[in-house]
């Protein structure tokens, strides 16, 4: 199983790096092409890794090809692989809003794959939602999973639609925690707290409050009620969420990420 990955950028060589270590992969290099020789040059010094500057030495050679390019290169990069592609090559890309039907119709090939990741695949902790097209076989599907998974978790969804609304939650969604977080530091900050202790503050309470949630079956909502006693401290902070209709726009800047999704596939 030979795997090339197009885009050394973060999450390409993220991925790479994950890949890398599966037992699918039989310990073979994974074939890194990226148009930046500043790249090239960091990738060639991964043993496990090859890099390959020509598409022409590389795409004919692969089993499967992760293109993980900025969407605006898409076309451009597609035109280039077409004549070198074949039926039985399998196509995974995490270009977000290009669609299955223009990567099948621009690479002439079937079996392909959009996957959906976020930032956290970075430390192992990643989660990408991923649909395929209905000529990829179920043992296809089940070995792109254990690949996907050397990053953290995978989700497989129904359609695309559950892509583009997974970019509004999962996607996206590292960004919200980061400006809640930021938020808390700066209050800490006011308080009067260093800016080393207000980031130990705040990153310790997400770490710990996260893992509460993994650890048991309870909602949000049931240990929002567990630590809200009537007339307390925390009750204080989250009605006063609540009156500035924070829920609200938690949801609203989700959805707006969500649409965004959506409109950028109507470009393809």
């Amino acid at each position: 199983m030979k795997v090339l990955v197009i885009g050394a950028g973060n999450m390409g060589l993220t991925y790479a790096e994950g890949m890398s270590k599966s037992k699918i992969l039989k310990k073979h290099n994974i074939m890194v092409l990226d148009k930046s020789k500043e790249k090239m040059d960091e990738v060639d010094k991964i043993a496990h890794f090859d890099a390959i500057d020509r598409l022409e030495d590389c795409v004919p050679k692969a089993d499967i090809i992760f293109v993980a390019v900025k969407p605006y290169h898409a076309e451009e990069l597609f035109k280039r692989m077409k004549p070198l592609v074949n039926p039985e090559q399998l196509v995974i890309s995490i270009m977000a809003g290009v669609t299955i039907d223009y990567m099948k119709d621009s690479l002439g090939i079937d079996k392909i794959v959009r996957a959906m990741p976020n930032l956290p695949a970075q430390v192992g902790k990643g989660l990408t939602s991923y649909v395929s097209s209905e000529a990829v076989s179920r043992l296809e599907l089940f070995m792109i999973e254990g690949l996907l998974d050397t990053t953290g978790k995978s989700l497989r969804v129904k359609n695309e639609k559950f892509i583009d609304a997974s970019t509004g939650i999962s996607g996206s969604g590292p960004a919200y925690v980061f400006y809640f977080m930021q938020s808390m530091m700066e209050a800490a900050l006011q308080m009067g707290f260093s800016e080393n202790v207000s980031k130990v503050l705040v990153s310790q309470t997400f770490t710990g409050a996260v893992e509460l949630f993994n650890q048991s079956n309870l909602s949000p909502d049931s240990w929002m009620e567990k630590v809200a006693s009537k007339g307390g401290t925390t009750r204080a902070a989250l009605d006063s969420m609540e009156d500035n209709n924070v829920n609200e726009m938690i949801k609203e800047a989700a959805f707006a990420a969500f649409n965004r999704a959506v409109e950028l596939g109507e470009e393809y």
